[in-house]
């Protein structure tokens, strides 16, 4: 177990850009994207009337792994996030599991967002656009984390402003019936902690700023404020949304829509906001996919320093000081899952991974001393037995494929182990 945080100095080390507000907008960037204009409905299809319950437990798990990754990303301002987290405090196997779930988990994930951009901009040609997003985005990526934090303030700035719209159109519409926020018989526990699972994917982005810990001014100060501060923002803009889609849908029709945002504006009586909220979404997609190139080019960066990846991805351009041998890799990874594949249903699958991801941060923040800046022992206490609640009530389908991939990463990482000694 580490006692001393690692140093930032080397050759091979980034460049340190963003203070607070950027560090906030890069989480919002992620937790503000395509989710709000989705997960809504499968969740109320879990839920039903007991939406809002799940987004509170998924709020309140979130806040515990928010709070346990602050505190680790304070004491390793690293590249990487829980995989340096779990190196460190656990061993290096649970911080190369950590690594292994979120990178997969993720990479699916740029793959559904891309395609969400493709979806809302040129249904019929879906998988183009995904892959032209795809290549656009690695290119901003590649110059330089600055001009990728320019653009996700752009980004932000529209979503938060078509978010505003929709929730105005909705509770001031004479359709709109706040009898639909009462939680009924319908509601039952297994189906709000599924919900609450599906919302938590959209409440992870926070982890991007912990993964950039290496390009942070004043880490210690800055990535504890901004996780929290982005975390705050997003909860109050989830639960306005959903509260002003239920009020003119109800628990029924929200359930058993694909694009609930726009079928709320068109419910509302103003169909005119609806190509609004569609280029909405569609943005809100492309920041999101933006700030999850961010964060799984940083941890594949932190994997392939300990080789755990091909050494090549530890690569930083001496000009723009970013991972550009990572970024190029899984941007070509997630363009051809975007050309080839339909991964729009993979929330739960990236869920399973994610939630795998942040009980490994909780496990290892209960290990930090006092001195340390240890959290409450609740916190990583409620935190860790949450991300397995949350996890085995997800879909049955993605807790299977989610166990089958972190089994092999397990697998891949044993038999590395065995080919090192053998040779």
């Amino acid at each position: 177990m580490s006692t001393s945080a690692p140093t930032t100095a080397g050759p091979a080390q980034l460049k340190r850009h963003l203070g607070v507000f950027d560090a906030v907008v890069v989480g919002l960037g992620s937790m503000l994207g395509a989710g709000i204009f989705a997960a809504l409905g499968p969740a109320t299809s879990a839920a039903g009337s007991g939406l809002l319950l799940g987004l509170a437990l998924a709020a309140v798990v979130a806040y515990c792994n928010a709070t346990s990754s602050a505190r680790l990303a304070a004491r390793y301002p690293q590249s990487g996030g829980t995989y340096v987290y779990g190196r460190e405090r656990l061993g290096e196997f649970w911080g190369y599991l950590a690594g292994w779930g979120f990178v997969v988990g993720k990479t699916a994930s740029c793959a559904a967002m891309a395609l969400t951009v493709g979806s809302y901009v040129w249904p019929t040609q879906a998988h183009a656009v995904a892959v032209a997003a795809v290549v656009a985005l690695v290119a901003v990526n590649y110059v330089g984390l600055q001009k990728a934090a320019w653009l996700t303030r752009a980004i932000v700035a529209v979503v938060l402003a078509v978010l505003a719209a929709v929730v105005t159109a909705c509770l001031s519409s004479s359709a709109a019936d706040t009898g639909h926020w009462t939680v009924g018989a319908c509601a039952g526990w297994p189906g709000v902690l599924q919900a609450a699972g599906l919302l938590f994917f959209a409440f992870a982005g926070y982890a991007r700023i912990a993964t950039l810990g290496e390009e942070v001014r004043e880490p210690q100060r800055t990535i504890p404020r901004a996780v929290f501060m982005a975390l705050g923002i997003t909860l109050v803009v989830y639960a306005v949304v959903a509260l002003a889609a239920l009020s003119v849908l109800g628990p029924h029709h929200l359930a058993h829509t694909a694009a609930p945002l726009a079928d709320a504006v068109r419910a509302a009586g103003v169909p005119g906001l609806v190509p609004v909220v569609r280029v909405g979404a569609a943005v809100a997609a492309l920041g999101s996919l933006l700030a999850l190139i961010l964060g799984v080019s940083r941890t594949t960066l932190a994997m392939a320093r300990d080789r755990h990846l091909p050494h090549a991805l530890a690569a930083v351009h001496p000009r723009f000081a970013v991972p550009h041998h990572a970024e190029l890799a899984v941007g070509a990874v997630v363009a051809v899952l975007a050309a080839f594949a339909d991964v729009r249903g993979a929330i739960g699958f990236s869920s399973f991974g994610v939630l795998a991801y942040y009980a490994i941060a909780n496990a290892s923040a209960w290990t930090l001393s006092r001195e340390e800046g240890r959290p409450p022992r609740v916190v990583p206490v409620v935190g860790l037995a949450g991300c397995i609640v949350l996890a085995l009530a997800l879909p049955a389908a993605s807790v299977l494929w989610g166990a089958v991939v972190i089994a092999l990463g397990a697998a891949l990482y044993g038999a590395r182990k065995w080919f090192t000694r053998s040779t």
